[in-house]
């Protein structure tokens, strides 16, 4: 997943939420993101466009302090 913006992403379905490493090291999770936006920001060309026009501003989110991030796993 090739992206000048962000390192990594995951998203569990059962909660909805999708966790997004930038690639500054911060990590973000977002609520309630469906499984169709996760899968069309998988299959986006552009991670980094797709998230900012689709993503960023239309969900809730919240930074996971650096030791949350860790121990966040998606079941």
């Amino acid at each position: 997943m090739p992206s000048s913006v962000i390192r990594h992403f995951e998203h569990d379905p059962a909660t909805r939420q999708l966790r997004v490493t930038f690639t500054t090291g911060r990590i973000y999770v977002y609520d309630e993101v469906p499984d169709a936006v996760a899968a069309a920001l998988r299959a986006a060309p552009s991670k980094g466009r797709f998230f900012n026009s689709q993503i960023r501003d239309a969900y809730r989110y919240r930074e996971l302090p650096s030791r949350a991030a860790r121990s966040f796993r998606v079941v």
